[in-house]
Parts: structure tokens; C-alpha cells; sequence
């Protein structure tokens, strides 16, 4: 069997509307479905998925991921430009939500924390052709270079297909 790639992720959260409001209004994902104040199913813009992200509370007293211990690093949600990458990190500065932003050679990416403290990264895929031969590494990003060499609308990975 060959995993093909991530259908969606579920969290652990303290309360459904406000991580609904977090996700719709950052990710601009749609409600698929929700169940009262327990559980909430979200969907990408143009997913082909039931959903891409579960959310279920577990109460507004629940303590919250702690760094450097067992468990979950981080979730990456790509987009498909640098103009949405632009996009979600002002959003995520703007929320007080950012903790971070690097280039890795391979990609340029946003970290940032959702109201509960669950940590993801938005991340975009430089064009495969212009890889490191090395891998990349871990640099700061310069937002403003990579659109000056790429320019805000050039779609990468899964928005492009499989050639990029």
C-alpha cells in the first residue's frame, strides 16, 4: 500500500465557534457540517474532500499542546501562490496569530498558532525546477524578494498539477 497524500486533519479543540470563525475567516474554509457546539467539519475552497479539517471540543478548561513534549508539531496548509501566501499572513499578523516565517528553499512559509494554540504552517511550494540542489535549508523570509522573482500569481504544486 502507498499513502497518496493527507485527506484531512482532525483537532482537538476548547470551543466550536470560536475556531470555526479562526479557520473560515483565515483558510477561508466552508462549514460542511456541524454538530451544535461539539464538532465542526470544514472544507478547502475547490476540495474534492467530505472535509479537510475536523474540529471536536473538548471544553473551554482544556489545556492546550505544550511544545517539546510527544504529539503533533504542526499541520502545512499550501496555497497555490505567493499573492495567497501575501494573503494569509497578513491575516495571520493581523489576528496576533504569526509566530513565525521562513524560507526553506523548497517553499516559503508562515507559522502561526490558532486561538486554542495548535501550530500549523502555510506554506508555498517554489517551483520544482528551481529547487536547491542541497534540499534548502532554514532561512528568514524575504516576503518581498520571492514575489519580485516569482510575482504574485504563479501557481505551484497542487494548484499547478504535478509538474511544479
Amino acid at each position: 500500500m502507498a499513502v497518496r497524500r493527507l485527506n484531512h486533519a482532525v483537532l482537538y479543540i476548547r470551543e466550536v465557534p470560536r475556531s470555526v470563525a479562526f479557520y473560515t475567516d483565515v483558510f477561508g474554509f466552508e462549514v460542511a457540517a456541524e454538530i451544535a457546539d461539539r464538532a465542526a467539519f470544514l472544507r478547502a475552497p475547490g476540495t474534492l474532500n467530505d472535509h479537510d479539517l475536523g474540529l471536536f471540543a473538548i471544553g473551554a478548561q482544556a489545556p492546550g499542546p505544550t511544545p517539546g513534549q510527544v504529539g503533533l508539531y504542526h499541520l502545512a496548509w499550501e496555497v497555490g501562490t505567493l499573492g495567497e501566501l501575501a494573503e494569509v499572513g497578513a491575516k495571520l499578523q493581523e489576528r496576533g496569530s504569526l509566530v513565525g516565517a521562513t524560507d526553506h528553499g523548497v517553499s516559503k512559509s508562515f507559522y502561526a498558532k490558532d486561538p486554542d494554540g495548535n501550530e500549523f504552517e502555510v506554506m508555498w511550494r517554489v517551483p520544482r525546477a528551481e529547487w536547491p540542489g542541497d534540499g534548502g535549508g532554514i532561512e528568514r523570509l524575504d516576503l518581498d524578494a520571492a514575489l519580485a522573482r516569482w510575482g504574485a500569481d504563479l501557481a505551484t504544486g497542487a494548484a499547478a498539477g504535478s509538474a511544479t
